[in-house]
């Protein structure tokens, strides 16, 4: 068993018996849910993600923990599937007790947890890119909206003289409505929709799509595939000689670890639209790159989710010491009031709507996994869950229930 499994392990032991044993606050500690797929398609992406948000509560503990309490993690894998996903939302929330729960990747991962938390007055931090379309007072959004992330791809996309757009997606909720947004602003600046195809969540076989790609030569493939799917999609394009220097690809869900375990030579020049990379400059972020690699190894890589669940978790500890509680609704608005706080993205901060105000970059993949910054905002975008241009007239703001 590799280090990083014992340690896994040995969390999960440890976070089991403390949930069977003490209450939320016993001690002096106070528990909470760290809830991401430890293992099937989406495994990929969201195990580094958990080490993130683990070692944000290491740093936390070694400066005294929360309000005076040591937080004790209580570890959960959500197996990259929506129903047990629900399932261990309820048993962190009703069994273990805990304060508050970091996790959850895919929109439909998220979609299951919500009614959980609405029910159970818990308080969620969701820190990953989404189709918007949502703000629940139970639910932080920490990840880019689509304004955030997708737009501005497709704003680049236009500028670099691109005009015909295909789009290929996994076959859920998130790869659904981004697209829908994308198709219409596609429409709306005079640009051409060459095609759209979806496959399901971990599904492989792309011989159809890449046919009909071959078929219709659009200049861009806007890329919403998740999890391990990305890893035979790549392929298969390479082996039909449209590699990213010959049929230029913008993914949303690929990242530094991704490109890691998927091989930078297979990636190399293709672009990604995230609010973060590992190679920002600032020293918070040569900080946190530092010490991820100091726990889980030199050639370790982070990447935006990663940073945006550490960074939830640091945002809960602030907005739990100014509230001086642990309570959801008093941490959420807590969170709120912060206004803007430094991190390794820079200046953030979350809005009424419960989202995040953050920039946005574009990045184009090197051969050494590391992603060149050839864009970004020149301010934060204030984040939009409801794209005007596709449900004019819905919009989200503060919320007084919970």
């Amino acid at each position: 068993m590799t280090m990083r499994k014992l340690g896994l392990a040995a969390a999960l032991l440890a976070s089991t018996a403390l949930g069977l044993a003490a209450p939320a606050h016993a001690e002096g500690t106070v528990k909470v849910g760290v809830l991401q797929s430890l293992s099937g398609t989406m495994a990929i992406s969201e195990v580094p993600l958990e080490d993130a948000e683990l070692l944000a509560i290491d740093q936390l503990n070694a400066k005294g923990g929360v309000l005076g309490k040591k937080i004790v993690p209580v570890v959960e894998d959500g197996a990259s599937d929506p129903a047990i996903f629900a399932q261990k939302a309820t048993k962190l929330l009703q069994q273990d007790k805990v304060v508050t729960v970091f996790g959850g990747w895919t929109s439909a991962s998220r979609k299951a947890m919500l009614p959980v938390f609405q029910r159970l007055h818990g308080l969620l931090w969701y820190p990953v890119q989404f189709e918007g379309n949502e703000c629940s007072p139970n639910i932080m959004y920490s990840g880019a909206q689509p304004n955030q992330q997708a737009l501005p791809a497709l704003e680049w996309a236009e500028k670099q003289g691109y005009k015909k757009i295909f789009l290929v997606g996994s076959d859920y909720v998130y790869p659904r409505t981004a697209n829908l947004i994308l198709k219409k602003h596609i429409k709306h600046d005079g640009l051409t929709l060459s095609g759209e195809e979806y496959v399901p969540l971990g599904g492989t076989d792309f011989s159809s799509i890449i046919a009909e790609i071959q078929r219709t030569k659009p200049d861009i493939i806007i890329n919403t595939l998740n999890g391990d799917s990305n890893v035979s999609f790549f392929k298969q394009m390479a082996a039909a000689g449209m590699t990213p220097d010959k049929m230029p690809v913008m993914s949303f869900s690929i990242a530094e670890p991704e490109a890691k375990a998927m091989g930078p030579s297979l990636l190399a020049g293709s672009y990604t639209s995230w609010n973060y990379f590992q190679s920002l400059p600032g020293k918070m972020n040569a900080d946190f790159v530092a010490a991820y690699k100091a726990k889980y190894g030199k050639d370790s890589v982070v990447d935006d989710p990663m940073v945006h669940g550490y960074e939830d978790v640091m945002i809960w500890a602030k907005a739990a010491e100014k509230a001086g509680s642990f309570d959801p609704k008093k941490v959420r608005n807590a969170a709120i009031a912060l206004g803007f706080v430094d991190s390794p993205l820079g200046e953030v901060k979350f809005d009424p709507n419960q989202s995040m105000v953050q920039k946005a970059y574009i990045g184009e993949l090197q051969p050494d996994g590391q992603f060149k910054i050839i864009w970004s905002s020149p301010k934060p975008i204030k984040p939009q869950p409801y794209d005007p241009l596709t449900f004019p007239g819905k919009t989200c703001g503060a919320h007084s229930n919970f």
